[in-house]
């Protein structure tokens, strides 16, 4: 299938490692120019030879002075993935029944939410010049607050919010926002030493490789086995792809079934 890619520019935040590195990857393959964002680049990221443009999305400035690094050269923008978030909690947290103070929750919602919201303000004026596309990167914590930290669950609710209110008011401009949810997918914040999951089996006393195990079947994916980042990119391009003009406001799941409500 000709997904109809080719030759669009996009930019891919978050697109160090995992999800948006495999992104990154997949938009190449299909043939588009690709900006990649990130505080740093890794090995694997240079070696796709995508632009790359450092930028620290958290910080209020970040997200436009990024959008405006990107279109300086160069003012086309066809789709933008905004596949940056996650955030860290401290090991106190843990213990805490909203599992951080204020300073946590600020953080998480800034690079969670806000710097979503603040990218796609940016790029909105090139985003309507080329009728293009916005994917988000949201998580199935959204629909099933169990599965993550409180302030990562709600900052992800509130994601799905601003993409289908976007949805809605954008539409008439031509620009199709869309999200996508993934579920436990094999990332550094599952896989990672210094991860979300291993700070969580210190947490419990338990090996981090044995809870790997059996997260999938706690976590109720009815694959039972972690999603492959390649999975998401899969999804991304689907969904940002011309050829799809009424995938409008939708919420695409790439759970392995976890999240049991329709």
């Amino acid at each position: 299938m000709d997904l109809q890619l080719a030759g669009k520019r996009v930019l891919v935040t978050g697109a160090s490692k995992g999800i948006g590195l495999a992104t990154v990857q997949a938009f190449l393959a299909e043939g588009a120019s690709v900006v990649a964002v990130a505080r740093r680049t890794t090995p694997e990221l240079d070696a796709t030879e995508a632009s790359f443009v450092s930028a620290d999305l958290s910080l209020p400035n970040g997200p436009r002075q990024m959008v405006e690094a990107v279109l300086a050269g160069d003012d086309r923008l066809d789709v933008l993935v905004n596949n940056a978030g996650g955030g860290t909690q401290p090991p106190e947290a843990f213990n805490d029944v909203f599992e951080g103070g204020d300073d946590v929750w600020e953080a998480i919602f800034a690079l969670n939410l806000g710097a979503t919201v603040r990218a796609t303000r940016a790029a909105l004026p090139a985003l309507i010049a080329s009728r293009g596309a916005v994917v988000n990167i949201s998580s199935e914590a959204a629909r099933r607050p169990g599965a993550a930290p409180i302030h990562y669950s709600a900052a992800k609710a509130a994601l799905n919010t601003v993409s289908r209110a976007l949805a809605e008011k954008l539409a008439g401009s031509g620009v199709r926002v869309n999200t996508v949810a993934p579920g436990g997918t094999r990332t550094y914040t599952q896989t990672g030493a210094d991860g979300y999951m291993a700070q969580v089996a210190a947490h419990l006393g338990v090996d981090h490789g044995a809870l790997l195990e059996t997260l999938p079947q706690q976590g109720g994916m009815l694959t039972g086995q972690l999603i492959e980042p390649d999975e998401i990119a899969r999804a991304v391009l689907l969904i940002a792809s011309p050829t799809i003009p009424s995938a409008i406001g939708s919420n695409w799941a790439v759970d392995a079934g976890s999240v049991k409500v329709a």
